[in-house]
């Protein structure tokens, strides 16, 4: 039977509270645990590899799994950061590299030489679209899945809608252009955007056309991830609500909603709807 896990993000637990310290890391693992998540995501780069390497004994004790968000700096930052995934028999790893190719046949290269890396070690890689990376926008993003259609993405369609500065109601360029976004991904990660900003409230009223047309596209891509995977698959959702400069905040810096309350939230939507995506029987 295939199966839905939701993680939650480690860097989204942050508070970045003026004048207060962070609470401990124990502490999130606790709420993270206790709330029912599967799993956490972290988010390495190869200075922080060893600080990583030190959470596997938490992460054990409480039961929680982990996926890699990979930060390569260079090239051969990837396979110290595949390596680390391997280490904590992390579900995947998700690059998200610093390396900015230019043109297609460069960004060919980087891709083409990060799979192989990632295939040597027997680690699952997928790909980030995120402004200012190697897969930095919507339309470069369709050109590499051109020139390599076996690059699998892990969702955060946020950058899409903001990167293009898409309207709504979609175009049905823009339509079609995420639904071919959504057939090449693996995993999805939970946070809403608009035209303007990259992560928006999730109750606020102004909002909700943004929220319903996000939730519309996580239903296409589980339907579209279910009825291509094998039926005993797991699909991880990561409920990635950033802190602030992400989280919009007020004069005195104090975030405009609760983010904790929004990743349940989001978690209670996708896992209401799993059942209901489900392939046709036969």
């Amino acid at each position: 039977m295939q199966k839905l896990k939701v993680f939650q993000s480690l860097w989204a637990m942050e508070q970045r509270l003026p004048g207060q310290p962070e609470a401990a890391m124990e502490q999130w693992l606790d709420r993270i645990a206790e709330a029912g998540f599967d799993g956490v995501s972290v988010d390495p780069t190869v200075a922080e590899i060893d600080a990583t390497l030190d959470l596997q004994p938490l992460l054990e004790a409480r039961g929680l799994e982990v996926m890699v968000n990979a930060f390569p700096a260079t090239l051969e930052e990837m396979r110290p950061l595949l390596e680390l995934a391997q280490a904590l028999q992390a579900v995947f790893v998700n690059a998200i590299g610093q390396v900015m190719p230019l043109t297609v046949p460069e960004g060919v290269a980087v891709v083409q030489r990060w799979q192989e890396e990632a295939a040597d070690l027997g680690v699952k890689l997928l790909f980030e679209t995120h402004r200012d990376c190697t897969l930095n926008d919507l339309y470069y993003t369709l050109q590499l899945l051109d020139a390599v259609p076996h690059m699998r993405l892990c969702a955060d369609l946020s950058h899409y809608v903001i990167d293009r500065e898409m309207r709504l109601p979609l175009s049905s360029r823009d339509g079609a252009y995420m639904q071919r976004i959504l057939e090449h991904s693996d995993c999805f990660q939970g946070r809403v955007a608009n035209r303007e900003q990259i992560q928006v409230q999730l109750d606020f009223p102004q909002h909700q056309a943004w929220v319903q047309q996000f939730r519309q596209w996580w239903d296409q891509g589980m339907a579209a991830w279910r009825a291509r995977s094998a039926p005993d698959a797991t699909l991880v959702f990561l409920c990635e609500l950033g802190p602030p400069p992400y989280a919009m905040t007020d004069r005195d810096q104090r975030e405009l909603s609760d983010r904790w309350q929004e990743a349940l939230l989001m978690r209670r939507w996708v896992q209401e709807r799993w059942p209901q995506l489900a392939p046709p029987a036969g």
